[in-house]
């Protein structure tokens, strides 16, 4: 039984003009969020975000928060908006390009197919995480006094960026493969 991929619905040119779009709008945005990322590095979030994601507990989150100042704060809840628009701009381009490097690696193993679809289907599953841990920091950054949140935000922040390389991976190995294999026809 040959595994289905999330954007079936769609033709094969549409999938491909879908990518390039959600691409060039997730480097657009992914450079919008590195800008603004730059207001929340300090000594106690020296990444930054990433920092907080990882916080994993309350204090360390709240420590963060408060070395960001109102202005760090309120730059911080912007940058988690927007992280709605990027999850879902990462993961249809990540995951579209999962499904259309299938194409040109399921001649040679349907291993590799499967697991290019797999990460597709992934993908959705990251996006889910990251909406999740947006939430999770949100409660944070509005003062929460909740243990859990910051728990919560890193337990789904690990996965998260697991899938997103895989993905990425995936994509990468399939393209070289895709031209050395060319290369060898021509």
């Amino acid at each position: 039984m040959e595994l289905r991929h999330p954007f079936e619905w769609n033709s094969l040119s549409a999938q491909k003009r879908a990518f390039w779009v959600l691409f060039v709008v997730t480097i657009i945005v992914m450079a919008s969020m590195q800008v603004i990322d730059t207001l929340l590095k300090s000594e106690l979030a020296p990444s930054g975000i990433l920092s907080f994601e990882f916080a994993g507990d309350l204090s360390t989150a709240q420590k963060m928060t408060e070395s960001w100042g109102g202005r760090g704060r309120i730059a911080a809840g912007f940058s988690l908006g927007l992280d709605y628009l990027f999850l879902l701009t990462y993961a249809g381009s990540i995951g579209m390009g999962c499904v259309l490097v299938t194409r040109s690696v399921s001649k040679r193993t349907k291993q590799l197919y499967n697991i290019g679809i797999m990460l597709a289907w992934a993908l959705l599953l990251a996006a889910l995480l990251d909406a999740v841990e947006n939430y999770a920091l949100i409660r944070v950054l509005l003062g929460s006094n909740l243990a859990f949140w910051p728990k919560v935000a890193a337990w789904c922040a690990a996965p998260k960026f697991v899938i997103v390389a895989a993905g990425l991976a995936y994509i990468l190995i399939g393209v070289v493969v895709s031209m050395f294999s060319r290369r060898r026809t021509e």
